[in-house]
């Protein structure tokens, strides 16, 4: 009966405007828009409230944002193999995800522009200093389009004097650069940190051995990087671990140089031998070895297949092909038709004329060469001698990092609208999981409930359209219904309205109706034809009734998804409180 109401309002738009047929297919897609966004709008979403957690650093976008962050016009510095100059002219916004919105009012900085370079910073409230004290570094990531070639890091940009938000650019030095990156096939979650010799006063970068790839999702990501004084660090996405290791052995070049290095004044002695092994001197051909004796020879057992056609060409002229009507024999000489591979020669063994094949000689023996021997010789491999390393030092405690005075986003990304939230620099890993569960525990589990409720689910539905089910899924049986009642109408309606008779009888009836108001309005009065504001009053109650049908069936839905949401929080409690 449901699905009777609103087939027929439906359809009432369709009958009342002349193409019937692209009005009933534009009735079908305005309503599976509704219901979808309904269904969407239904999923219960928490609200954003700031947090009252204090850190060296905790940024969460409030309204206040352009107080603290800064975008950066400065120049690019590329290397020295080309003179082009990139400016950072890509724009910022702070507002609220437009994929997927997990959270009411949450906003988070985001990159606008495609294809282009992005700078931006913040000053610190005061310098971060993690000596004796262990780092945490925590914020959210959003690829609302995805990530094909681009970086989604951030930077924590060295204390020092020169430190201005205008001039923050790719050469402006850093501590720390974490997060993810991918282009192509690279995906990974940098982890670099700049470490200072201590002899040359030189800083080297040093890269994470086998980084963990990154996750090129459209749902929230958090990433944190924890680093302890006992130089032990740990790496987790969403929660989860995902690597761990120490700073003094996970990373490339190593903190620590070697204690000894190679010699470089040591030179291999002229005399030194070192072939392990040597053809045997003492060894001679055997007088018997025939070096000239061929590899094949002609196989004089062989005999002529019985059904080899001797007389038969491999190819004949094609005998489909034609002189083409512009070839002139004076100008292009006689023609002559193209040849292909004669047929009768696939249905035998071969044809025209009979040789007998080759074999492999067995008195072939190739060249003579002398075995190897071991080399009496040998000395072995060579290595020059070790000596001192005069650049060793040893940094028993890298994990002290140096004063770090701001953070930094430095990016340049094909995909724009990419969004970051609730940053985290401090020193409590218990603070960082506190946040963690103000925020994206709460956004992810509604970003996932919505994800799932949109997503299409054709392995749940049957195939054909005639085994749909009304109550299943109202907005999937009733476009699919109208699809096929279209597409075999447009062919043969007497098979359309045979076949799809729920459609074929909601068109009936609404037939009926608008009959009957037709026939009402005659009537009235002196009995005169209906006036034209008569037909469009007739008409406009036709379509009234059909957005009360579509606002029905919405509604339907939402409530629907809204049961469906309730589930979702009932299983939800039962698994926190087990």
């Amino acid at each position: 009966m449901r699905f009777a109401v609103v087939a027929t309002a439906l359809l009432s738009a369709a009958i009342v405007r002349a193409d019937a047929a692209d009005d009933l297919e534009d009735a079908s897609s305005s309503v599976s828009s509704a219901v979808e966004s309904a269904t969407s709008s239904a999923v219960e979403k928490p609200t954003f409230t700031p947090t009252t957690l204090k850190a060296p650093f905790l940024e969460q976008f409030t309204d206040d944002w352009e107080s603290r962050w800064k975008a950066s016009h400065a120049k690019k510095e590329n290397d020295k193999s080309t003179e082009e100059e990139w400016a950072y002219v890509g724009t910022w916004a702070v507002e609220e995800p437009s994929v997927l919105k997990g959270m009411e009012g949450d906003k988070g900085l985001v990159i606008k522009d495609k294809a282009a370079h992005h700078a931006i910073s913040a000053k610190f409230p005061k310098v971060i200093d993690n000596k004796s004290k262990t780092l945490v570094v925590q914020y959210e990531v959003k690829l609302q389009n995805g990530l094909e070639c681009g970086g989604a890091y951030m930077k924590l940009l060295q204390n020092n004097k020169a430190l201005h938000a205008e001039e923050f650019s790719n050469a402006s030095p850093y501590i720390i650069m974490f997060g993810p990156d991918k282009c192509g096939a690279t995906n990974k979650v940098h982890f670099i940190f700049r470490h200072k010799n201590p002899k040359t006063g030189e800083y080297e970068e040093k890269h994470l051995n086998n980084p963990p790839m990154a996750r090129i999702v459209k749902t929230t990501s958090l990433y944190t990087l924890i680093v302890k004084p006992d130089n032990s660090f740990e790496i987790k996405i969403d929660g989860e671990s995902v690597r761990n290791g120490t700073l003094l052995e996970d990373f490339t070049p190593s903190v620590n140089p070697d204690k000894e290095i190679d010699d470089p004044k040591d030179k291999k002695p002229d005399d030194w031998i070192d072939e392990a092994r040597i053809p045997d001197p003492e060894a001679k051909k055997p007088e018997d070895w025939d070096e000239d004796a061929p590899f094949e020879i002609v196989d004089e057992e062989a005999t002529k297949p019985e059904d080899w056609l001797e007389n038969e060409p491999t190819t004949i002229p094609d005998p489909e092909a034609e002189k083409p009507e512009d070839w002139d024999d004076e100008e292009d000489g006689d023609w002559i038709a193209p040849t292909v591979p004669n047929p009768k020669c696939d249905q035998v063994s071969g044809c025209g004329k009979w040789e007998p094949p080759m074999k492999k000689n067995p008195d072939y023996k190739g060249k003579w060469t002398a075995p190897y021997i071991d080399n009496p010789a040998y000395k072995g491999v060579w290595a020059p001698r070790k000596i001192k390393n005069p650049d060793y030092f040893e940094d028993k405690t890298p994990a002290k990092f140096e004063p770090m005075g701001a953070i930094g986003f430095e990016i340049w990304t094909m995909q724009n609208d990419i969004l970051f939230d609730n940053i985290y620099i401090g020193h409590s890993i218990a603070d960082a999981e506190k946040l963690k569960s103000e925020t994206f525990d709460l956004k992810i589990a509604a970003e996932k409930t919505e994800e799932e409720a949109n997503a299409p689910k054709p392995s749940e539905k049957p195939e054909s359209p005639m085994d749909l089910n009304f109550k299943d899924d109202p907005v999937h049986y009733i476009k699919e219904k109208f699809d096929l009642f279209l597409t075999i109408a447009k062919k043969n309606p007497v098979d359309a309205i045979k076949f799809v008779p729920e459609i074929a009888g909601g068109l009936g009836v609404l037939a009926v109706t608008v009959l009957a108001i037709v026939i009402s309005l005659v009537t009235m009065g002196s009995g005169a034809a209906p006036t034209k504001d008569q037909i469009k009053d007739a008409a406009k109650k036709a379509k009234d009734a059909t957005v009360e049908a579509k606002d029905k069936a919405a509604e339907a839905v939402a409530s629907g998804a809204e049961k469906a949401q309730a589930e979702v929080n009932k299983r939800s409690t039962r698994s926190s409180a087990t």
